[in-house]
């Protein structure tokens, strides 16, 4: 297993990957970790899966799921991945979309352990991360370096792989887009998150949105971050 592929730079949604990689049609599907569930509902609306289990362990982030009333086949449920609410061998497709490196370090083991308590045999589990590289990257890691907790996240995936019973398919790697039309709606979404207290100091703060500014043009930023899916099997 690779954590990285350099030389590998095609631009490519993400839920396109999976909609072109994945068998959805009518498959019971948890995600982990879904946020503001803006892929759940993009996969939802495809109207080719048949469930969407969808955790959230951020309280504020839930509260704010629970909202949501028109996505009638999906269910948004309070929890974290190192202890997943649902029965032994339940779903088809378990979906970790940059979240695994989210996940306590000490309880990334047990996570991956719960991923493959809860699929079925045969049942695949879609593990995206963020590569650590790319302009992107370079901005934010001057207020939150995720080196450390991307680099144990893939160690997990590695020791889950070699012990078993979570096998390896394959990997993907590829780059996405994320647009913003200023500093103001970057800090709206990558700083002032309810799931972390990004505290920074004036000048902290200062920094940020001069690096980020060194790539504004007339039409916004546009950043590439790189990714890498490790697509596992339940055996």
């Amino acid at each position: 297993m690779r954590i990285a592929d350099p030389s590998q730079d095609t631009l490519v949604n993400e839920v396109r990957l999976m909609l072109d990689n994945l068998p959805l049609d009518g498959a019971r599907v948890l995600e982990l970790g879904c946020g503001r569930a803006e892929k759940t509902r993009t996969l939802a609306e495809t109207g080719r899966i048949g469930e969407i289990v969808a955790l959230e362990v951020d309280t504020i982030q839930h509260e704010k799921n629970l909202a949501i009333t028109d996505l009638p086949q999906v269910s948004f449920i309070h929890g974290g991945a190192e202890a997943i609410p649902a029965a032994d061998a339940s779903f088809d497709i378990v979906l970790m979309l940059k979240s695994l490196h989210h996940v306590p370090l000490a309880l990334m083991d047990q996570a991956l352990a719960e991923v493959a308590r809860v699929l079925k045999p045969g049942g695949l589990a879609w593990i995206s991360e963020p590569v650590y590289a790319g302009e992107m990257n370079e901005v934010f890691r001057l207020f939150h370096d995720e080196k450390t907790v991307r680099e144990a996240a893939f160690a997990a995936l590695c020791r889950a792989v070699d012990q078993g019973p979570l096998a390896l398919e394959r990997q993907l790697f590829f780059k996405t887009r994320s647009y913003f039309e200023n500093f103001e709606q970057f800090d709206r979404r990558m700083i002032r998150v309810t799931h972390t207290d990004h505290a920074l100091s004036p000048e902290l703060y200062a920094a940020v949105k001069a690096k980020f500014e060194s790539f504004m043009t007339t039409e916004g930023a546009t950043f590439h971050p790189p990714q890498r899916v490790d697509l596992l099997v339940k055996r």
